[in-house]
């Protein structure tokens, strides 16, 4: 089977694991997932099937990776991950009232410079941030530029005081919630993270992992909740072949057309072939299916 699956990953499990165990209720080997997630975190992860690994770049490349989450903070305190599943490292300050927060969260909206958690993923000379500090070391990240295209204050629960925010890709929600709280004269963690849209996938259309394994456990029929190879391409104007240009397409030869220069999804009578580039009259295979 080839296609996606838009999964809404549950609290506790790792991304690549979340990948692996979709993948085997379809009996395929091959697989990704567009953007990791926290084990902390939930929500949207797309799941690629088979052939739909392919399409990965192309979908990352679209929209500049852009992502909403939901989350929440506790102030007070900071951990060492960041997250409420840390090690607290900081305490003290108050916690701040609602005007004081709408007044600062203007300062972390457009382009902005951020230090990524010390357990995270991004390389520091060749080796994982998170492994050095395991490894008993402080990692040196650099700030690096990401964007913030909108940031809301959601109001308060209990203790957590909750936001939305819509951000390009690399931006860490642990570092946002570790900054709002500087910037409020405080310490401040993370508690929750739930993805709810990213590179056009969105939480509506996900499913949990217990539910698909519950499916196939009762012989329910999975294909339901597979999406085609070509979701999240929409953005990728079309272009048709008959027959015998998409089979010269399919062993990547260069067909004639009249279309403009750029990129396409490439079909034949209806059915997703591939990704191809036009450039002075020509089709160029970039990606078969």
């Amino acid at each position: 089977m080839n296609g996606w699956i838009i999964l809404d990953k549950a609290s506790g499990l790792f991304s690549r694991s979340a990948s692996s165990r979709v993948a085997r209720l379809f009996g395929e080997k091959k697989s990704g997932h567009i953007g990791t997630l926290d084990p902390m975190a939930t929500g949207v992860l797309p799941i690629a099937i088979g052939s739909a690994t392919k399409m990965i770049p192309f979908i990352e490349d679209l929209s500049d990776g852009n992502k909403e989450y939901l989350f929440s903070v506790q102030f007070g305190f900071e951990t060492d991950t960041l997250d409420i599943t840390g090690k607290i490292i900081e305490q003290g300050g108050d916690s701040p009232s609602e005007q004081d927060i709408v007044r600062v969260l203007p300062d972390f909206i457009g382009n902005i410079f951020q230090t990524p958690p010390q357990y995270s993923s991004v390389h520091v000379n060749g080796i994982r941030a998170y492994d050095i500090v395991r490894g008993g070391k402080s990692a040196n990240i650099p700030p690096r530029q990401i964007t913030i295209h909108k940031l809301e204050f959601l109001g308060i629960k209990d203790k957590s005081y909750n936001f939305r925010v819509c951000c390009t890709r690399g931006t860490y929600v642990r570092s946002l919630g570790r900054d709002i709280a500087r910037k409020l004269g405080t310490f401040g963690t993370v508690d929750m993270i739930k993805r709810v849209k990213t590179n056009g996938f969105d939480i509506k259309n996900a499913v949990k992992l217990d539910f698909l394994e519950n499916l196939v456990n009762n012989t329910g029929a999975l294909e339901k909740y597979l999406m085609p190879i070509d979701f999240g391409l929409g953005d990728i104007p079309v272009l048709n072949l008959d027959n015998k240009d998409a089979v010269l397409y399919k062993n990547g030869g260069f067909i004639k057309t009249a279309s403009r220069d750029g990129r396409y999804r490439i079909y034949n009578n209806g059915v997703f072939i591939g990704i191809g580039d036009v450039s002075d009259q020509t089709l160029r295979p970039v990606r078969t299916i």
